[in-house]
């Protein structure tokens, strides 16, 4: 999180009055259908970029521009508000919040002592009128004073229920939606209908919500953040309306129904400091890429309804909350090929290459299509704008085609008919295409993978001399290696003496590997080294596994119903190979590890990081300095704990080297124990 948020930077006054006509322009269109030329980062940047012009130039503002204004000025409503519906003004960081605060409390000339902190869900705001608990009228925020009918929605909303739990007649105001689940069901039934998908969950709520002639009807998911009594109402309830705290009232609107946060990881809170509130808006950041639904930032605000009264209002926004922004995890760029690969295993995976963009704090040129089915479902063609999203640290993904902005010069994707690595054919009968010789079209890429530094570490083991040992037909798969001579060896070119017996005592050494790591030489689809460390400490030996059901093995920590039966079906198509394995004497026990008794999971003995999660970012110096990040992994996992590639809430520790970065703060935020490599390696000293 930064506090200099990026602007776009306008030279003059014609590219002021052209970023001017494109804001409203994008706004227009966003609110008319939930389609728009930008993206919400890139909107933001030209929206700042245009109040930094006018704050330059105050003389050349223009009366279209959005500043000032909600919703940019670019939607005028028919359904007048009881009360003005506003926008939040926004901030980008810890300092610029503290800045906010400071001025605050100058204006009410005291401190604030209870801050409401809630996520700031990325949909649309709503005002639901009930008149005697029955859900009577929809309208949207609209310019602020006036907004649009959308009653024709009212049963469609998640949430909203169409009577309260008491006969009340009362506004409630809150955010309209699409979680995750909701946008790919209505993804479906948009391909199904016209053959293309919504841009994004946002856009597909803003368009769901105005549309009445629909052949197919998508569900919308609703979160109250508020309730007004009608002007002029003096009842008992109003009157307590009116005084509660928001988090009181929050209350209130959960127990008639409605939803709230308050069942999810980001309910709101009361914080009594603004170091709280900003450990809060760490916390609610952390489980981000976890949430079923969007949210693009944290809303602060007074909790006491004396403090916003006093603080009032300014002409677009309460002076009594702000908007704590996120960065964007999601942009929208070109896609302009899809590269087909075999992978190790004989996958046949599709990667978008893209025009460069810059998303989360990196830019990205390369993004997962997943496969065929995908691209199909999806409606992609080259030459479009896409929807690119990257949650926390994963990698970068192709949403959907962003299909009001075709030009017409788009073309369809061409899907190979072979095999694009050995030219044989493809096995098409699930959804993952592969070539019908497996492992075998990518033997090079399948044995080099295996003696590597994280798997078996065969040094001296390169690719060009598996290549030459398999042009030799001295090898077909890495187990033969296990069974090479001397004699072997050196009849090949440019292989003497020492470089031989070098390399056999290598083979020799690797079959001492722990089974962690012989299982991950194995390159299991669905298992990675991560993965086979938690399948090796659970079973203890390969016999354990091999044995083992798909229930049984979706009784390892992150293997559910979907994958175990691939990690069984691929025990099965590689048990020559591991008895090939067996044979040669390699290693098929995990240390530290007892097998498990009547479905029970292996038995560690008491380990000093048992049931922690711990994270490892930066240079390690001192004992750690000449390991690989996986083998500080391995230790972490056989020293009972779980290795993580991102910070969380559910963090127990990160190890720190030099240059942490952004991890280091986010832990020191969420109030994560740090420690330094040499730390570390003191308390896990059993297992160096």
């Amino acid at each position: 999180m930064t506090d200099a948020p990026p602007i776009t930077v306008l030279a003059d006054d014609t590219a002021y009055a052209e970023a001017v006509q494109l804001a409203v322009d994008s706004a227009a269109a966003y609110y008319a259908d939930g389609t728009s030329t930008l993206d919400d980062d890139a909107y933001d940047r030209l929206v700042r970029g245009i109040q930094a012009y006018e704050e330059a130039h105050p003389e050349a503002v223009l009366p279209l521009s959005p500043t000032g204004k909600v919703a940019g000025g670019a939607v005028v409503g028919d359904v007048p508000h009881t009360v003005p519906m506003l926008s939040l003004d926004n901030v980008f960081g810890a300092e610029q919040l503290a800045d906010w605060a400071a001025s605050l409390e100058r204006r009410l000339g005291r401190p604030v002592t209870e801050w409401s902190v809630e996520p700031k869900l990325d949909g649309l705001a709503i005002s639901a009128r009930y008149r005697h608990g029955r859900l009577a009228q929809l309208v949207t925020r609209g310019d602020g004073s006036a907004g649009e009918d959308v009653s024709h929605a009212i049963g469609t909303i998640v949430g909203l229920p169409d009577r309260l739990a008491d006969a009340v007649t009362v506004e409630l105001r809150g955010e309209v939606m699409m979680t995750a689940s909701q946008f790919e069901d209505a993804c479906a039934k948009r391909q199904a209908h016209d053959g293309t998908t919504f841009a994004n969950p946002r856009s597909a709520a803003a368009g769901t919500l105005r549309a009445q002639d629909r052949p197919y009807v998508c569900e919308l998911t609703f979160f109250g953040y508020g309730v007004l009594p009608p002007p002029g109402d003096d009842s008992e309830l109003a009157v307590r309306l009116r005084e509660l705290p928001h988090s009181e009232i929050m209350g209130w609107v959960a127990a008639q129904g409605v939803q709230t946060t308050a069942a999810t990881p980001v309910a709101g809170i009361v914080a009594e400091t603004l170091e709280r509130v900003q450990e809060r808006v760490g916390e609610i950041a952390a489980v981000r890429a976890e949430l079923p639904f969007g949210i693009d930032g944290i809303v602060i605000k007074c909790d006491l309804a004396a403090d916003q009264a006093e603080a009032g209002f300014s002409s677009r926004a309460p002076r009594w909350a702000v908007a704590y922004k996120l960065p964007a995890t999601e942009k929208i760029t070109k896609l302009i090929d899809v590269e087909w690969n075999t992978g190790r295993t004989g996958i046949i995976a599709p990667r978008a290459v893209l025009e460069p963009v810059e998303l989360d704090g990196s830019i990205v040129t390369y993004a997962t299509l997943h496969n065929v089915a995908d691209i199909t479902r999806r409606g992609l063609m080259l030459g479009d704008s896409v929807t690119v999203y990257k949650a926390g640290d994963v990698i970068p993904r192709v949403e959907a085609p962003v299909v009001h902005l075709r030009t017409g010069d788009e073309r369809p994707i061409a899907i190979p008919q072979v095999c694009p690595s050995c030219g044989d054919a493809i096995d098409s009968s699930q959804e993952r295409w592969r070539c019908v010789r497996g492992r075998a079209c990518r033997a090079i890429a399948s044995i080099t993978y295996a003696v590597g530094r994280d798997q078996l570490d065969i040094e001296g083991l390169a690719e060009n001399r598996v290549q030459q040992l398999l042009d030799a037909g001295l090898i077909v798969d890495f187990a033969d290696l296990f069974f090479l001579t001397r004699e072997q060896l050196l009849d090949l070119e440019r292989m003497g003496e020492t470089s031989t017996d070098n390399l056999l005592a290598a083979i020799e050494q690797a079959k001492t590997r722990s089974l962690s790591r012989v299982f991950c030489a194995l390159g299991v689809r669905g298992t990675g080294r991560s993965m086979s460390r938690r399948i090796a400490r659970h079973f203890a030996t390969m016999d354990n596994i091999r044995t083992a059901d798909s229930e049984a093995i979706q009784q390892v920590e992150g293997i559910g119903p979907e994958k175990a039966p691939v990690v069984v079906a691929e025990l099965i198509e590689l048990a020559p190979l591991i008895d090939k394995l067996v044979k040669a004497g390699v290693n098929m026990i995990e240390p530290g590890a007892t097998p498990p008794e009547e479905g029970a999971p292996a038995a560690v003995a008491e380990l000093p990081l048992a049931s922690m999660s711990v994270v490892v970012t930066g240079a390690m110096t001192g004992p750690l300095a000449e390991l690989s990040r996986n083998e500080v992994n391995e230790l972490i996992e056989r020293a009972g704990g779980k290795a993580s590639s991102s910070v969380s809430a559910k963090t127990s520790l990160l190890v720190a080297g030099e240059k942490a970065g952004s991890k280091r703060a986010k832990a020191e935020t969420l109030g994560i124990r740090v420690l330094s490599p040499e730390e570390f390696a003191v308390e896990i000293s059993a297992f160096l």
